[in-house]
C-alpha cells in the first residue's frame, strides 16, 4: 500500500458548492480523486491514521471505493485486504463523503468484519480552524461492528425531505432534541451503547451525526455491517 501521510491523505477535499458548515476543504486525493468529509463536533484524535503503514479506505460521493489510492469494487476490497499484511493492532480507518450512500460505507464495514476487525475509525472533519503552519493529526469516531445487548437503538430513515426520520427505542424524534432523547434513553444503564441502523440509500453525513450526537452524551456507537 502506498504511503500516505495526512496532508496526502486518498480522501482530502475538494472545493464544492456544499454549505461549509456541513462540509470541510482538505487536498485532492491522489489520481485526482476526491472526497468532502461531514464536519463533526465530537471526534477524538487518530493520530495512527496519520501513519505509513495505516490502512485507509476511501469512498467517494458516487460510492466508488479506494484501497489506499487504487478503485476497488467491495468484492475486491475484501481480497485487497486478506492479501495485504498489517499489524493486527491496527485500526482500519474509513474516509468517506459526506455524500456517499451509506451503503457503500457498509460495504467496507462488512469487509473489515470479514477480517475479524471488531471496530473501525471513521475519520471526520472538525470545524475548528487549525493555526497558520500548524499540522492537525486527523480526527474521527472508533465504532464497534459487533452488536451490544442493551443498547439504546437509533433509527435513521429516509423521509423524503432534507430531514431523515429518526427514531430512538421505536419513539420518534426530531433532530433538534435528539441529543436530549439519547441522553434519557441511555439513563440507567450499565453501558452507554448507541445501535445505529439507517437506511442504506441515506447519505453517510446522516449517519455521522447521529454517531457525533452519541458521542455528544459519552456513549459509544455500533454500526452493524450489512451483508455483501
Amino acid at each position: 500500500m502506498k504511503c500516505l501521510r495526512y496532508m496526502t491523505l486518498i480522501a482530502g477535499i475538494a472545493v464544492g458548492a456544499i454549505a461549509p458548515q456541513t462540509l470541510a476543504q482538505s487536498p485532492a486525493l491522489q489520481k485526482g480523486v476526491s472526497v468532502q468529509m461531514a464536519v463533526t463536533n465530537n471526534a477524538t484524535p487518530m493520530p495512527e491514521a496519520d501513519k505509513q503503514d495505516a490502512w485507509i479506505v476511501a469512498v467517494t460521493a458516487p460510492g466508488q471505493l479506494y484501497f489506499g489510492t487504487d478503485a476497488v469494487s467491495a468484492e475486491q476490497l475484501s481480497e485487497e485486504m486478506k492479501t495485504h499484511p498489517r499489524n493486527r493492532t491496527a485500526k482500519l480507518y474509513i474516509k468517506a463523503d459526506a455524500r456517499a450512500p451509506y451503503s457503500s460505507v457498509e460495504k467496507t464495514l462488512q469487509a473489515a468484519k470479514e477480517l475479524m476487525f471488531g471496530s473501525a475509525v471513521l475519520l471526520t472533519k472538525q470545524p475548528e480552524a487549525p493555526a497558520l503552519g500548524m499540522m492537525v493529526p486527523p480526527k474521527g469516531f472508533d465504532v464497534s461492528l459487533t452488536a451490544a445487548s442493551e443498547a439504546v437503538v437509533v433509527q435513521v430513515s429516509s423521509s423524503g425531505q432534507k430531514v431523515p426520520e429518526l427514531k430512538v427505542n421505536s419513539s420518534a424524534v426530531s433532530a433538534a432534541n435528539l441529543q436530549a432523547a439519547l441522553n434519557q434513553a441511555l439513563q440507567n444503564r450499565k453501558q452507554r451503547v448507541v445501535i445505529v441502523k439507517a437506511d442504506p440509500q441515506l447519505p453517510f453525513a446522516d449517519v455521522v451525526h447521529i454517531i457525533d450526537a452519541a458521542r455528544s452524551v459519552g456513549a459509544k456507537a455500533v454500526l452493524p455491517a450489512a451483508e455483501m
